[in-house]
């Protein structure tokens, strides 16, 4: 396979990805992050560090707005719940898990 086609290859992978997160609102964030260790905000920072590493501004909100399909306060008020004692006790041990 061709460098180019792997990156269509990639890039179409990473909109559906994109594309999923958006439509599946009922799963948050802390979630992701305690079964995958990654989320929406952590996409969004990795997608604006790519940008930047190549010379294109953007900025976290805008990053954001890319992955969540709308501005995060806007996806917050519609979507994101408190999280639980639960959710917040397996963060905790995934934080120590990891170096995220």
């Amino acid at each position: 396979m061709d460098d180019k086609t792997r990156t269509e290859l990639e890039a179409a992978a990473f909109r559906r990805l994109v594309q999923h997160l958006q439509e599946r609102t009922d799963v948050q964030n802390i979630d992701l992050m305690n079964l995958a260790g990654f989320c929406r905000n952590c996409l969004s920072k990795w997608y604006r560090a790519a940008a930047e590493e190549r010379g294109v501004a953007l900025s976290d909100p805008d990053a954001r707005q890319i992955v969540y399909g709308m501005p995060y306060e806007e996806w917050k008020q519609k979507h994101q719940n408190e999280a639980s004692p639960q959710q917040l006790q397996g963060f905790a041990g995934s934080q120590k898990a990891s170096s995220h």
